[in-house]
């Protein structure tokens, strides 16, 4: 764990990880809004090669109407990132730290927000060490 994010390590193979991971990240209640696969667009873009790397964009909409409310300039660190990716030959598991993120704005709401979406984020990928 690193003051961003939140890392579990698995046994899941890439593909099984993505999966287990949207299937989590459901459970908590959110949805997957945005996915980046960085191999591609490194290979693609620059002719690259790495090893599977995904970016998920994730959305909890409840939460996220609450802090748009509360402060519209939230936006900006809107959806929550969650990375798959195989480093050394394992599969990681990442998610931002809300708390983190949106202890740079001033706000109980978005302090009391942030730290309920880092717990969901926190349980999701958890559970990913079980699956």
């Amino acid at each position: 764990m690193s003051d961003i994010a939140m890392t579990r390590t698995t046994d899941l193979s890439f593909d099984q990880a993505v999966e287990a991971c949207r299937a989590a990240l459901a459970d908590e209640g959110f949805g997957v809004l945005t996915e980046i696969d960085m191999q591609s667009v490194l290979k693609a873009k620059l002719d690259v090669d790495r090893d599977p790397y995904i970016i998920l964009g994730a959305c909890h909409p409840p939460s996220a109407h609450a802090v748009l409310a509360a402060v519209p300039e939230v936006g900006v660190l809107l959806p929550c990132n969650v990375t798959v990716s195989v480093e050394e030959g394992r599969t990681t598991v990442r998610a931002m730290d809300p708390a983190t993120a949106m202890g740079l704005i001033d706000d109980p709401t978005v302090a009391e927000v942030a730290a309920d979406i880092r717990s969901r984020l926190e349980r999701a990928i958890a559970s990913l060490v079980r699956r």
